[in-house]
């Protein structure tokens, strides 16, 4: 065992919770199933990952015909497939926000009426789905709920990518601050007591100008309704807070190393030391090999463009022995691109290790996750992006026969670009 997959081991045994984090388009939700995948085939337990949007390939991937609200259990028959006896079982489920914001109601009104006038009132589907940090709070609110469940022995959650690194640690508070707010005493005060004071009615004057008087009715309605679920609300988000700093949740942040994911990566590190929640493995995804910073492969490089001209003649001769007829002034352009191209790779991966040793620095755990043509296609391959992840030794024959597979299926054309866990 080595000793990354040894402190990964105990990392996942001691916690009940990982919350997948960081930039969009750094192939976050990729890895968190990955990592759920790797823990339900090897380490065993009842493993769930809850996803947020994922793209349809990663459902077929995961050997299921569609994500919901409910969870679906990964069939045995798919490890199998992937030359794998699982040790545990893998669920999935996609985060739904629509039934999931209509949960919430039906939890916190206080009766049935009242949570019926609330999901038939018009605005109810628009507000609600528009709150500040909506879709962040959800997303901790389904993860309580489900820890509250207790069925599962480890929850994999990815959640949405985030404009601010902070949206997601505050959105707890921020719904807390929302029924606090001043907007509902303004909206519902004067309806509550049919009192209009000196200081706001000048607001409401404007606002029955702009919006109409109907408009102001029914929006005081509605949030005199939010109204009766707001201890529940408080209360529940008080609880989800507590949860995320609980030493049973840990953190695991993505990125890619390229400029803005990797600030964003290091702002939401800094947020999490800040307060104090856990960070328990960084995965810096789709990154360039080693090789590319090779001082002794730049020399060479850098010697391949000065010679190219020379060069020339003599490939081209080579390419026309083998049946190629190619000019040598062209054999020669060829060269040369390769070399500047090297050149440029080089340059990105001589930054990518210096954003790597920024990230990383007083992080005990940090993977790196190597680039890769294509997309995650199938358990097979999640099952090797996880082995990836935990060093795991025995799995390499499974990352051997899947990068067979893609050279075995040929390379589209096109110049290259960044893929790795999409």
């Amino acid at each position: 065992m080595t000793g990354r997959q040894s402190e990964l081991e105990q990392l996942v045994a001691a916690k009940e919770v990982i919350v997948a984090c960081g930039p969009g388009g750094v192939g976050k939700t990729t890895t968190a199933a990955a990592i759920a995948a790797g823990v339900a085939a090897h380490l065993g337990g009842k493993v769930l990952v809850i996803t947020v949007d994922p793209a349809r390939r990663l459902a077929d991937a995961l050997g299921i015909g569609g994500l919901g609200n409910r969870a679906t259990r990964v069939p045995d028959e798919a490890f199998l497939a992937a030359g794998v006896r699982p040790k545990g079982e893998l669920h999935a489920a996609m985060l739904d926000m629509s039934e999931s914001w209509d949960a919430l109601v039906r939890r916190h009104a206080p009766d049935e009426p009242t949570a019926g006038q609330i999901l038939s009132n018009p605005l109810y589907q628009n507000i609600s789905r528009r709150f500040s940090q909506g879709h962040d709070y959800i997303a901790m609110e389904r993860l309580f709920e489900l820890h509250e469940e207790g069925e599962y022995d480890l929850l994999v959650v990815d959640t949405p990518p985030s404009r601010n690194a902070l949206d997601l640690l505050d959105a707890p508070a921020r719904m807390q601050e929302f029924f606090s707010s001043r907007l509902l005493r303004w909206v519902t005060v004067p309806y509550r007591s049919r009192l209009v004071n000196m200081a706001s009615r000048p607001f409401y004057q404007v606002a029955d100008r702009v919006l109409g008087s109907q408009l102001l009715q029914d929006l005081a309605d509605f949030f005199i309704l939010l109204q009766t679920m707001r201890d529940g609300f408080v209360a529940r988000a008080a609880a989800v807070d507590r949860l995320l700093r609980d030493a049973r949740t840990t953190f695991l942040l993505v990125t890619t190393l390229e400029a803005v994911p990797g600030r964003e990566a290091a702002e939401m590190k800094a947020a999490l030391a800040e307060r104090r929640l856990h960070l328990g493995l960084l995965v810096c995804n789709k990154v360039l090999p080693e090789s590319l910073t090779d001082p002794g492969a730049a020399r060479a490089a850098d010697r391949l463009a000065e010679a190219s001209a020379e060069l020339g003649p003599g490939l081209a001769a080579r390419l026309a022995s083998g049946g190629d007829e190619v000019a040598a002034d062209v054999v020669s352009r060829v060269v040369d691109e390769v070399a500047h191209s090297f050149a440029n790779f080089r340059l990105v991966a001589n930054r990518e290790a210096e954003l790597l040793r920024e990230l990383s620095a007083a992080h005990d755990v940090t993977v790196t996750i190597p680039y890769q043509p294509g997309h995650v296609t199938d358990l097979a391959s999640l099952l090797a992006m996880g082995a990836r992840v935990f060093g795991d030794e025995a799995e390499e024959h499974v990352a051997a026969r899947v990068s067979g597979s893609r050279r075995a299926g040929g390379r589209s054309g096109g110049r290259p670009r960044r893929a790795g866990a999409p």
